[in-house]
């Protein structure tokens, strides 16, 4: 439960030299997420804030955004047929009142760990409506030099990382560059609803002071999850796909990509910088 990393044995070849070692791997396990009890969606994941990233999810989705509307998040007992616990399978329960979406319609049900859109029917389906627009969030400035700073940040709050060199990070920032969280995944995806789901857990959505720092590119889903937590700037230190440009413009989102050392590309909301 919970377990980030494995060790297997490797082949190791250096310079000619053949040797054997063991090597520490980031783990990836299914996760499937339930809705009042039935499957909504499988996710391959790190274990690890199992609770959050369900939580995330469901921000993402449309389905929930203040604390109260989650009435629990459990593991399911019983995951396999002889009655062993995975710890693979959680069950949401909606608090009584909240809505419960027609699930066989918004998504199928496997997605991978590169790709958190996988399964949508089609494109409209992911423009949900946000119930905290970002283009009406609190003024937000802050410095380019402050936000060259952040990625430098975020790779030394990436502990898993150092023993494995295979997750992805995202993290959030203040305005004035505090670090406010930070979760790695396999998946970039994942990543970003483990934070967004604590802060649901929380009640802390919406994120509108915030600054959203991924390790990898800026696809179109790391905008939607951001614009359905109410986060106004998104940073990559790669690039942005068309897609994402196009979402982070239409929702008044500022996107930054290839943030490396000063160097940096704006693709919409540049108001949010202060040049």
């Amino acid at each position: 439960m919970g377990r980030a990393t494995e060790r297997r044995r490797v082949v190791r070849i250096r310079d000619g030299a053949v040797s054997t070692r063991p090597d520490t791997l980031v783990a990836e396990e299914p996760l499937e997420i339930r809705l009042n009890g039935k499957p909504l969606a499988i996710t391959m994941r790190t274990p690890g804030d199992d609770f959050a990233l369900a939580a995330g999810f469901l921000v993402s989705e449309g389905v929930v955004g203040a604390a109260d509307e989650v009435r629990s998040i459990v593991y399911c007992a019983g995951a396999k047929d002889d009655g062993t616990n995975t710890y693979n399978v959680v069950d949401v329960r909606l608090a009584p009142g909240v809505p419960v979406p027609d699930i066989t319609l918004e998504r199928n049900v496997y997605t991978t760990s590169s790709c958190g859109l996988c399964g949508k029917a089609s494109l409209d389906a992911v423009r949900t409506a946000t119930r905290f627009p970002v283009a009406d969030s609190p003024p937000l400035r802050i410095a380019p030099a402050l936000l060259s700073e952040l990625p430098d940040r975020l790779r030394a709050a990436q502990r898993v990382f150092d023993t494995t060199g295979g997750l992805h990070a995202a993290a959030l920032f203040s305005e004035t560059g505090e670090l406010l969280d930070v979760r790695e995944d396999v998946g970039r995806h994942n990543a970003v609803d483990k934070l967004v789901g604590r802060a649901q857990r929380d009640g802390r959505l919406p994120l509108s002071r915030a600054v959203l720092l991924v390790s990898g590119r800026a696809s179109f889903e790391l905008v939607q999850k951001a614009v359905m937590a109410g986060i106004p700037m998104l940073a990559s230190v790669s690039a942005p796909s068309s897609l994402a440009v196009e979402l982070a413009a239409e929702s008044g989102m500022t996107l930054v990509g290839f943030l490396r050392g000063t160097s940096m590309n704006v693709y919409a909301g540049e108001k949010r910088l202060e040049l």
